[in-house]
């Protein structure tokens, strides 16, 4: 028996300048999770909430608070006025930003003030606003104990507590942070949890903060949106590159999220998509916020199709429309398949997940179905007879040289066989065309030329005074080879000065 939802916002009892912005941003039927969670929210229970992602878990705990404390605006410039009353933690930058961005649009026809802080930018640019007073903080935990201990903000006036993707915060060892935070928040507050997963082992830690918490699930707890249609490939490591760019030409005019479990794979697979002509960029922590930023401006205004991203990286990402998810490495932890292939099919659009997997990831994928209590269907992937020299490479550079047991060979491309040949120094002279004489001192007039090519090391090009101290005479070993090193590099030039000439 299916469930009675609330079918107009107006029916939750919020205020009107939060049911005008709501109206303005295209709204107008509250989703399963926002219908149980708004009401409970108002009436201040601490809840824990599970839903999907994508089903508009931020306006489920932001609409509730900014309706709570619309009292509590104020015109006034004093930030005496204008303390912080609701703190929100999110596990990532992306997602504290997109967090901010959704609470910023549902105030904006009120006199409540928000603001976000992360880490990966100067702190310095994040004080002065904080120091003017805001009422509403989103903050990652890091950047939210940095601030404290500059003293750039207060939390004893804190009334709510909101833990955006709970699961992820502790499972990426939030837990020490968190416990410093929450000793510094008043004891008498409302705590929301809300995440798409919420394992046994999470709900223990979530005990022992939150106080007698509400339950809700809107479905049934790390099950997958029915909007995603999933399937999986059987295919062995070093041909995963090959199938890949098969894959995405075949969906050629959608946009996709690739996902890898390292840094390194990502940033190693994004480069081989660019030589495979496949405009792409990659997001991860090693990542500036400036170029993360970037990457993700340009994913959403379609310059780039493909985003290369790790689990982290992409928590919090909220693309539009997105159709296509594509697992290129299967996570060790189960419940991030759900939240991968939660970016697609969101708001109740179709999407498509699919994950590519070899030998040795299967029993994660095992444990992936027995988590979601779902088989996915799975095909053993066919490549293609002939891969381009590109995608060749590719396999070599993804996969362990150890797993292949392979050395890289040298592709013989002739439409741009530069790239790729072995490194070569400027100075590398082939032995069959010329054939290096041996050294000889050089006179005074060649050493000032080389002398003026090197920057002027200082090589003089008279001879050596004869009247040198005793004292003068001793040098340290380190700078014997150093003057060794620099005499025998000067030799070296000039041997193919006069290579050159003639």
């Amino acid at each position: 028996m299916s469930e009675q939802i609330t079918v107009d916002f107006r029916a939750l009892g919020l205020a009107e300048p939060l049911l005008k912005a709501i109206e303005e941003s295209g709204y107008t039927t509250p989703t399963p999770i926002q219908a149980k969670a708004i009401p409970l929210a108002l009436e201040r229970k601490d809840l824990m909430a599970g839903a999907q992602t994508g089903t508009g878990k931020t306006a489920a705990f932001s609409l509730p608070i900014l309706h709570t404390l619309l009292p509590h605006a104020s015109t006034s410039t004093s930030p005496a006025k204008h303390p912080i009353r609701a703190l929100v933690l999110a596990p990532t930058r992306e997602l504290a930003i997109q967090v901010y961005d959704n609470i910023k649009a549902y105030a904006k026809h009120t006199s409540l003030r928000s603001l976000v802080v992360y880490g990966g930018v100067d702190i310095k640019t994040q004080t002065p606003i904080l120091k003017t007073g805001v009422e509403i903080l989103v903050a990652t935990p890091g950047r939210l104990l940095d601030h404290v201990e500059q003293k750039t903000l207060s939390l004893s006036q804190v009334q709510f507590l909101v833990l955006d993707e709970a699961d992820r915060m502790l499972d990426m060892g939030f837990m020490p942070d968190l416990k410093r935070i929450l000793a510094l928040l008043p004891k008498q507050r409302q705590n929301l949890m809300f995440s798409a997963t919420f394992s046994d082992e999470i709900k223990r830690l979530a005990d022992a903060f939150l106080n007698q918490p509400t339950l809700i699930e809107v479905a049934r707890s790390n099950a997958t949106n029915d909007n995603v249609e999933q399937k999986a490939y059987l295919v062995n490591t070093d041909k995963k590159p090959r199938f890949l760019v098969q894959l995405l030409k075949q969906y050629d005019s959608q946009q996709v999220i690739i996902f890898t479990k390292t840094k390194l794979s990502a940033s190693k697979l994004a480069r081989v998509l660019e030589r495979d002509g496949i405009p792409c960029s990659a997001i991860h922590g090693d990542k500036s916020q400036k170029e993360r930023i970037e990457a993700l401006d340009a994913f959403k205004a379609g310059s780039i199709h493909a985003l290369v991203a790790t689990d982290v990286a992409a928590r919090g990402l909220d693309i539009s429309d997105l159709p296509l998810v594509i697992n290129y490495e299967i996570s060790t932890a189960p419940e991030d398949y759900v939240h991968r292939i939660g970016r697609t099919g969101r708001a109740g659009a179709k999407g498509i997940a699919i994950s590519l997997i070899d030998e040795e990831e299967t029993k994660y994928f095992d444990e992936i179905e027995k988590l979601i209590k779902k088989q996915i269907p799975k095909e053993n992937a066919v490549t293609s007879s002939a891969p381009s020299q590109h995608s060749a490479t590719a396999s070599r550079q993804t996969s362990s040289p150890r797993a292949t047991g392979q050395r890289a060979s040298k592709s013989k491309n002739a439409d741009d066989a530069w790239f790729y040949q072995p490194y070569e120094s400027s100075g590398f002279v082939e032995p069959a065309k010329s054939v290096v004489a041996p050294v000889t001192k050089p006179s005074a007039a060649k050493r000032k030329v080389v002398a003026a090519l090197l920057g002027g090391f200082g090589f003089k090009a008279t001879p050596k005074a004869k009247g040198r101290t005793a004292e003068s005479k001793r040098q340290s070993p380190a700078k014997t080879r150093q003057k060794e090193g620099l005499e025998q590099a000067v030799a070296e030039i000039e041997v193919e000065v006069e290579s050159s000439q003639s």
